[in-house]
């Protein structure tokens, strides 16, 4: 790590503009000049404009570029702005660097998976060295929506369905972007986004309107933005749905009576793409002007991509209806992010600086083992490892040689898939002793192409004929015969998830589903890789198949990661951060539910439907080791803290790791309140035989709520109940009272 700082500040840019006074450069800015400081523009064509972004520069027209991410362009355009216009304002680059940028790690509910803070920080930590490398210096992550729709498919970008885990990767993410000092050459500025409530979209379809009480809303929705706040994240993005009627890009009460009084939050609220122009669609605004006053007023101080400030500002101002000392505040809020970014003095990047970051040794062992460690064992039958003596391995189904498709849709913008392995390349490096075939089986087509797939250039392949599909499967079949043992990788392709890319079914697409059967039919040991940036019905699988592997988009080094874990190299020690359900019938479900009127602890209960159980296939927290854990000795005491104590052992054979969790649930009080809630977790590394005492604390941050009678948050001094176990249905039980911090908000 020292030498990495080294060479970062050796290849740091010499300065050459001197740190301004903030105050006399605003009093030097036209209106125009103001405006143009509120507006970021594409630095590609995405969206139809007269002007080149080049003109809109020279004019003073934009305070930020987004969709660059190559550093000869960047700094081409950087140098109009600093050498070309009137004032030498340097420009901000954003990008969505939302898990790597040229190294591309797991997708981020991957790596939530983990539950490991300290990889997560040190992943995005690589990502903004390389794209900072690149003149990038803004990134429009992480994505802390909290998702428990797994049909929306955005839930691949974020951290799951809980508040507690969102709120811990959140801070992760901030500071692995941030760091301790933005102006540093390895260093991004990041955006907490969409506020808010953008993951409860109704039927998971993305983009449409969310309703949420105010009790969800600050219990649920909101904690993981004030955790990314907390963390010093500099930027907010703004939402493109309605939040209870209101599009949340013109919400006062998220952006004014939240965000900046509730939290005191000083930075700047970027809009999402085209959203302030959207408040027409929504119905909401009458034209553009009042599109652009609502979403100004409301605390949206840049408008991404629509212009409709640039266009619209100066009138309302001359107007008399937007204050010039309001646009002299967000103007500044955004001069204050170009300073502690040092682009003033540092306006351009070295553009052979990228080369150099690449060539540093850590960042593909960084992805091997993020890949490793999100991996989420769901099932193990004695199938895996597998043995080192195993002769003959055969890989089938479409996702086993497919490079793309190891990735997420937010890999597109400069991803090189000659660095990324996949799960056959990774077997085949890893079991040289042994006979590795590949069939895919059968093919997975998206029907409907978004709009994503053709701005980033990806291609669909061509439909196979009836003879070819028949020919391929009968050939998956034949070679998982003659093998001893067989990798089924199947799931969805990279841009069935991601925005835009909500879907209706959880069931594997195409011909998968049968393939798989048809294969387990064999008789042959299967082991299940499925690769998805979503939950997806495998209730068959469960009891069929001998081992499930969830291995998620694992990024450039999963398929090395994928084949170390299968023979046994490392242990897995993902825990999933989402409920997995049976089908799409059972969703939403989420472990934090309410009681209501008949427990599903009641005595006699089945379940809620008359067709299936209601409990999710696999729990929130659970994942499976090639070892196992027991828990024992659960103390508790109440003062002025609650302390928490339990006992870890490793009952097995082998040495593994154990993410130990603390679930409580308040019994009466002004609300009902759910089953159980997250509220600590460690991790743990134990030999065989090895034991250890796990503490845990719980003060008025873990046990408050919010009150909808109060309108305020409460601590109550009622009998809560605390379990500590592997998952959220762990057994190991206890009470306690929290007289002490009754009161407390």
């Amino acid at each position: 790590m020292i030498r990495v700082a080294m060479v970062l500040m050796s290849l740091a840019p010499v300065a050459l503009l001197a740190q301004p006074n903030l105050d006399e450069l605003i009093h030097k800015m036209t209106l125009e000049e103001k405006i143009g400081q509120l507006t970021q523009i594409g630095g590609v064509p995405f969206m139809p404009d007269s002007l080149t972004p080049e003109d809109r520069i020279r004019k003073g027209q934009a305070g930020s570029i987004l969709w660059l991410s190559d550093p000869v362009a960047i700094n081409r355009m950087q140098k109009i702005a600093v050498e070309g216009s009137r004032l030498h304002i340097p420009l901000i680059f954003g990008l969505d660097v939302i898990h790597g940028f040229r190294t591309i790690f797991p997708m981020p509910l991957a790596m939530a998976a983990s539950w490991d803070m300290p990889m997560i920080e040190r992943v995005q930590s690589i990502a903004a060295r390389e794209a900072r490398a690149a003149g990038i210096a803004w990134t429009f992550a992480p994505m802390v929506d909290i998702a428990r729709d797994p049909r929306w498919g955005r839930i691949v970008e974020g951290a799951g369905e809980d508040p507690y885990l969102g709120a811990a990767v959140a801070r992760a993410q901030v500071r692995g972007f941030q760091g301790k000092d933005m102006s540093a050459p390895d260093r991004l500025l990041a955006c907490a986004k969409h506020f808010a409530g953008y993951g409860a979209a109704e039927g998971g379809r993305d983009y449409d309107s969310t309703y949420l009480s105010d009790e969800q809303l600050w219990n649920v929705y909101l904690p993981p933005f004030r955790a990314a706040l907390d963390a010093g994240v500099g930027t907010f993005m703004s939402a493109y749905m309605d939040l209870n009627g209101v599009p949340a890009t013109a919400n006062r009460f998220l952006l004014q009576d939240v965000l900046r009084t509730a939290w005191g939050f000083k930075g700047f609220v970027v809009s999402d793409a085209n959203s302030v122009k959207d408040l027409e669609t929504h119905g909401f605004a009458r034209d553009a002007k009042d599109a652009a006053y609502r979403g100004f007023s409301a605390g949206v101080d840049m408008d991404m991509a629509s212009r409709t400030y640039l266009s619209n500002l100066g009138s309302l101002v001359e107007a008399g209806k937007v204050p010039v000392a309001s646009i002299d505040r967000a103007v500044r809020s955004i001069l204050e992010a170009k300073v502690k970014l040092g682009l003033f003095e540092r306006p351009y990047v070295e553009e052979t600086l990228l080369g150099k970051v690449l060539a540093m040794p850590d960042r593909k062992e960084m992805a091997r083992t993020a890949a490793e460690r999100s991996a989420v064992l769901l099932r193990n039958e004695g199938v895996l490892p597998l043995a080192e003596s195993v002769k003959s391995i055969a890989v089938i189904g479409p996702l086993g040689d497919s490079r793309r498709d190891m990735l997420s849709m937010w890999a597109g913008f400069s991803v090189d898939l000659k660095n990324t392995g996949t799960i056959l390349q990774g077997i085949q490096s890893r079991f040289k002793n042994a006979k590795v075939g590949y069939a895919p089986g059968v093919q997975v087509l998206k029907p409907i192409r978004s709009m994503f797939e053709d701005m980033l250039g990806s291609k669909a392949p061509d439909a196979w004929s009836a003879e070819q599909t028949r020919k391929e499967f009968a050939a998956a079949v034949e070679l998982a015969k003659r093998s001893d043992v067989v990798v089924m990788t199947l799931g969805e392709l990279a841009f069935m998830s991601g925005e835009l890319a909500s879907q209706s079914s959880l069931e594997l697409p195409g011909r998968q589903q049968e393939l798989l059967e048809a294969v387990a039919a064999t008789g042959k040991p299967v082991v299940l890789v499925m690769v998805s940036g979503r939950p997806l019905n495998i209730v068959w699988a469960s009891t069929h198949v001998g081992a499930i592997l969830q291995v998620w988009h694992a990024g450039d080094e999963g398929g090395a990661g994928v084949a170390r874990l299968l023979a046994g190299d490392v242990t897995p020690v993902g825990k999933l951060p989402v409920s997995w359900p049976r089908d799409a019938g059972q969703i939403p479900v989420y472990y934090a539910h309410n009681r209501t009127h008949q427990p599903e602890t009641a005595e006699g209960f089945k379940s809620r439907y008359w067709d299936q159980a209601s409990a999710p296939l696999y729990p929130f927290g659970y994942g499976l080791s090639y070892t196992r854990f027991a828990y024992s000795n659960l103390k508790v005491s109440a003062g002025s803290q609650v302390l928490v104590s339990v006992d870890v052992e490793n009952t097995g054979k082998r040495a593994g790791e154990e993410t130990a969790q603390l679930y409580v649930h308040q019994r009466a009080g002004l609300a009902s309140r759910p089953v159980r809630e997250l509220k600590g977790f460690e991790k743990l590394s134990l030999k065989p035989g090895e034991k250890r005492t796990v503490q845990f604390t719980l003060g008025k941050d873990e046990l408050r709520y919010w009150s909808a009678q109060e309108k305020t948050w409460v601590v109550e001094a009622e009998t809560f109940d605390v379990w500590a176990g592997g998952d959220s249905t762990a057994q190991l039980h206890a009470t306690f009272e929290p007289r002490q911090l009754a009161g407390l908000k």
